[in-house]
């Protein structure tokens, strides 16, 4: 059978066209049409290639071969218009498929839409429009668009894929869906051979066992570790934390926050404030320094605590807090300072420690630096102090039910009308109970001493009673001393004003610490 006169007036112009056009590597070269023909009415200066029953039409342009059913090529121009099932391949790296195309050879470009997908080793991508940039190796979609790469999902709104530097940035509404975890954000940048992502924007990451939130960070998928700031902050173990700067890393049970930092105990409504913290979620413990401060809620006021270092450990529903050098604390009605602090959540204990002392100190201190060293609170107008204090609150109100004082307990209240009067108490322990949070009652106990000023119903002074007694106990009123009762016979005397020396005023070991004393947050940060 003799070829048709059409056939053969279309291999002539496939081999002129691949002849001519092989000399210039940019110029689009065409390997195969069903049929060729023209329409300078609607196509002015364009070929029209079509495909038949068994030869689709086929354009090849520096390493790409696009195959479609219709292609109108327009020569002078260097470009082409494609549709119709348009198979786009450059090599075994990609391969894209759409219903009709726009190619400009002189640039590279090339827009695809209706139905877009591409396909590399690595992924897929899935969005209506999408625009290539050969020479800049850049591919982009302004309509929602799905990539699904090995492990996760990624959609967002808009994207950019820079193929060289495997890297997709996506803008508005990008979301991220891995068997692990989950991420939301407003921009994204996302390298597909590291698996990290650069955050911008409000984001957030949702894990089997973490909420994080951020406006800018780092979150490195495969790995599921990452570092953010702004606004950033991580719910974690029943936890929130947050700061300017935070560092995750879920492998580890880890995570760290630093300058203006927050840890939020979402069960006991507790708060720890400092500049750094390290959380330990396999230790259920959180270590706060620079600065820290915890905020715990007693009678429905606010208690606070400083130290150097402040840590929490155990479950929030059985919570432990340490509290290690220069502890202060302050409440409404009540004011602390220690060298250290125990407060145990589960039995409502807070406990005052001082500083142990060395073998050195022991043998050159005075009494009264030894006793500085003590543990001490206000409550009010009392002062008091000893070697270690407890302070229990009932579990079910939250409020101080009793006080214990052990070793060289010392109570000294400023006598009121007095200029320079200090009634004291001191015995070797203490015990106190609380009423509607205030001062109730105290026993002191062994080797009981008491310097009181008495005074009459009209305000005139009486005297200054001076007595030893083997137990005493104190009845506030207004959490001031009302009523001094003793145990047993004691042995004293009230000796006259007057009569008094000077130095016999203060019992041994009496150190009035009243410049110690925190009445503000910010006086718990200064050092005394």
């Amino acid at each position: 059978m003799k070829p048709s006169v059409q056939s053969f007036i279309l291999t002539l112009f496939l081999l002129f066209c691949a002849a001519g056009l092989g000399q210039e590597k940019r110029i689009i070269q065409i390997q195969q049409a069903g049929s060729f023909g023209k329409d300078e009415i609607n196509f002015p200066g364009a070929s029209i290639l079509l495909k038949d029953k068994v030869t689709r039409v086929k354009l090849y342009h520096e390493g790409a071969l696009i195959e479609s059913d219709k292609s109108v090529f327009y020569t002078q121009k260097n470009a082409f218009e494609a549709e119709g099932e348009v198979v786009f391949t450059q090599g075994d790296s990609l391969r894209m498929t759409s219903h009709f195309m726009e190619y400009d050879g002189e640039t590279g470009k090339a827009k695809a839409w209706g139905d877009v997908f591409l396909k590399r080793p690595d992924m897929t991508l899935e969005t209506d429009t999408l625009y290539l940039d050969r020479r800049e190796d850049v591919a982009y979609y302004e309509t929602p668009g799905t990539i699904i790469d090995s492990a996760s999902t990624l959609k967002s709104k808009r994207g950019r894929y820079l193929m060289d530097q495997k890297m997709y940035r996506f803008t508005t509404n990008v979301n991220i869906t891995h068997p692990d975890y989950e991420v939301n954000s407003s921009q994204l940048d996302y390298y597909t051979e590291s698996d990290k992502a650069y955050l911008f924007g409000p984001t957030t990451i949702v894990g089997d066992t973490y909420d994080i939130y951020c406006e800018q960070g780092y979150y490195d998928t495969a790995n599921e570790k990452g570092y953010f700031k702004r606004r950033a902050k991580i719910l974690y173990n029943n936890k929130i934390i947050k700061g300017d700067s935070l560092y995750f890393e879920d492998a580890k049970n880890y995570a760290s926050a630093t300058d203006l930092v927050e840890v939020i105990d979402t069960i006991n409504n507790s708060v720890i404030r400092g500049n750094y913290a390290e959380v330990f979620k396999a230790l259920d413990s959180v270590i706060i320094t620079k600065k820290a401060l915890a905020i715990n809620l007693i009678e429905q006021d606010s208690l606070y605590i400083h130290a150097d270092t402040l840590v929490g450990t155990g479950p929030s529903e059985a919570r432990i807090l340490r509290g290690y050098y220069g502890v202060k604390i302050l409440k409404n009605d009540m004011r602390g300072k220690a060298d250290s602090l125990y407060l145990d959540e589960t039995i409502g204990r807070i406990e005052l420690h001082k500083k142990p002392f060395t073998k050195k100190e022991l043998q050159i201190l005075s009494t009264d630096d030894k006793n500085r060293r003590n543990p001490v609170m206000w409550f009010n107008n009392s002062q008091m102090s000893g070697e270690v204090i407890y302070m229990n609150t009932d579990l079910e109100t939250r409020k101080l039910d009793s006080l214990f004082i052990f070793g060289n307990a010392f109570v000294i209240e400023k006598d009121s009308l007095s200029d320079n009067g200090f009634n004291q108490i001191v015995g070797k322990e203490l015990y106190g109970d609380f009423k509607e949070g205030n001062l109730n009652a105290l026993d002191v106990v062994k080797n009981t001493q008491v310097f009181y000023y008495l005074y009459a119903d009209d305000g005139e002074l009486v005297g200054i009673d001076k007595t030893i007694c083997s137990a005493l106990n104190i009845q506030f009123k207004d959490n001031e001393i009302d009523e001094i009762s003793f145990y047993v016979s004691p042995d004293g005397n009230v000796h006259p004003d007057k009569m008094l020396d000077p130095n016999l005023r203060k019992l041994e070991g009496f150190i009035w610490r009243e410049d110690e004393r925190p009445n503000t947050i910010e006086e718990l940060f200064i050092k005394n």
